[in-house]
């Protein structure tokens, strides 16, 4: 199983419209084959010193695959290509960890 980290942060205001984006390609990313789990998430309100907040303007993309050939597909994959397209003037950077269990 492969593990994906991804921190993407947006241009100041811009998250909600990249998230909507992101919702709308969700169900095209849960179809492909060895896709375990695909989903986004920003920081829990009231949790207190323990966390090291993302930030307003920066959201996690929280992936697992079933291999490392399932991952490459899905990054090469249409609908993802179209949603880098409508996303790519709202977004700042992205960093994307890929990770093995230990």
């Amino acid at each position: 199983m492969i593990h994906v980290l991804a921190i993407i942060t947006t241009k100041p205001g811009q998250r909600d419209t990249v998230l909507e984006a992101f919702r709308a390609n969700v169900p095209a990313v849960h179809a492909e084959e060895g896709c375990i789990e695909y989903g986004a998430a920003v920081d829990t309100e009231g949790a207190g010193p323990i966390q090291a907040p993302l930030g307003p303007d920066t959201f996690m993309v929280v992936e697992k695959w079933a291999s490392l050939d399932a991952l490459k597909a899905h990054a090469a994959a249409p609908h993802m290509a179209a949603y880098g397209a409508r996303t790519k003037d709202h977004i700042v950077s992205r960093t994307i960890h890929v990770l093995s269990p230990a």
